[in-house]
């Protein structure tokens, strides 16, 4: 049945790592909570990469939304259609409303397969896959397993994305799939990048030109995927230093598509007017909402300046609870964010570097006496078993 006219003191919608992370923090100091969110299923998506790259099963990324939803919430599972800021009300998909007296504004990012031509199609055929849909990361394995000569192209789009490494990170579990086999030297590996560097900082690009030198991958950087040709499969690439294209035929495509809020949010009046990608316009110190004070946002949605990963909203979380809070008190807000993100690269099926950062560009590390700018063993085992345990165990439980 429809719900209709419900209210609530704080509203959070979306029920992913920020709106989870966010409700359990606030039922954690006692508040009335409400989450908007029609999922049966919630995903650890960081761990897609290693499905993709035969390093985990996709049983492992997934729990119950139920058994992650914070005890004493009220959960509305229904899907939100637009947002009326002037009347501070959700409107969802049944037509039912649900109106708030502040609302954290969380629902993840949309990914356009039909932004690139051909790129859907070529989805659906046996030769392209993507880790960024849950339906097609073990077909990136399958595709990996099953190669032992041809071209294997992987791109990144342009534009903010979340989890940007993830475009390069399989090109590195498949090169080092195929050394161990033995196929390396019978693939050409293409990687295809819109930035001017592998990495925004010059430490962690010099060691990931390294780790692509020592596979013999085939780097293009400026350079970006304008379409795919599903049928002779071929992909064209953009040079965007000097204007030129070129036509690479593939054997396997791993392709990241152009990402943005979700259509919906974006033609609101919640999101930037001056940014086409419809991201909500919030403060990038405080995550409060520029025009209406009693909306925030944070994670993939918002119109913050740093790196969208999960890594991001641990660190904006406690921000926006403490803000929100001081909010209801009339206080001032007395949490900032500096812009803190990091990117576990990994860099073969063993070894990993944790690339962190904040909105100054500095290497901000959380492991000092350990040098993160290079490929590790023990970085690796914090990728596989322990961010996923404290994701599950701490983060969405307000604990951290």
């Amino acid at each position: 049945m429809p719900a209709h006219a419900l209210r609530h003191e704080i509203v959070v919608l979306g029920g992913g790592s920020a709106g989870i992370s966010v409700a359990a923090r606030l039922r954690r100091k006692g508040r009335e909570v409400c989450v908007i969110d029609p999922a049966v299923t919630h995903y650890y998506q960081p761990l897609w990469t290693l499905v993709g790259g035969g390093c985990a099963g996709m049983g492992e990324s997934g729990r119950p939304q139920a058994a992650v939803m914070p005890k004493g919430a009220s959960w509305v599972r229904r899907a939100a259609e637009s947002i009326d800021p002037h009347q501070r009300q959700v409107i969802l998909d049944d037509g039912g409303t649900v109106g708030y007296r502040r609302l954290v504004v969380c629902p993840g990012i949309q990914i356009h397969w039909d932004a690139i031509p051909g790129v859907r199609e070529a989805l659906a055929g046996p030769h392209a896959s993507s880790n960024y849909a849950r339906e097609l990361a073990p077909k990136t394995w399958e595709l990996i397993r099953n190669m032992r000569s041809g071209t294997a192209v992987f791109t990144m789009p342009s534009g903010p994305i979340k989890c940007a490494g993830a475009a390069q990170k399989i090109a590195y579990l498949a090169c080092d799939h195929w050394r161990r086999v033995g196929a390396l030297r019978d693939i050409r590996v293409v990687l295809v990048m819109p930035t001017p560097a592998m990495f925004g900082l010059a430490a962690f690009a010099a060691e990931l030109e390294r780790v692509a030198a020592g596979y013999g991958i085939e780097v293009r950087l400026n350079s970006e995927l304008m379409q795919v040709d599903p049928d002779g499969r071929r992909v064209t690439i953009l040079d965007n230093a000097n204007g030129t294209t070129d036509s690479i035929g593939y054997d396997m495509l791993h392709v990241v598509a152009p990402q943005s809020a979700p259509d919906w949010l974006g033609s609101s009046s919640l999101s930037d007017p001056d940014d086409t990608a419809g991201w909500i316009d919030v403060d990038r110190y405080t995550l409060q909402h520029n025009r209406f004070p009693e909306v925030f946002a944070l994670g993939d949605v918002s119109s913050t300046p740093n790196a969208k990963t999960g890594a991001a909203v641990r660190k904006q979380a406690p921000v926006v609870v403490d803000n929100l809070l001081a909010t209801l008190r009339s206080r001032p807000l007395p949490a900032r964010y500096n812009g803190y993100g990091s990117c576990p690269l990994t860099t073969s099926r063993r070894t990993m570097l944790l690339a962190e950062f904040d909105y100054s560009g500095t290497h901000t590390p959380s492991f000092p006496l350990i040098d993160t700018t290079r490929s590790r063993r023990d970085m690796w085992y914090l990728k596989r078993y322990g961010l996923p345990f404290f994701y599950w165990n701490l983060m969405l439980r307000g604990r951290a």
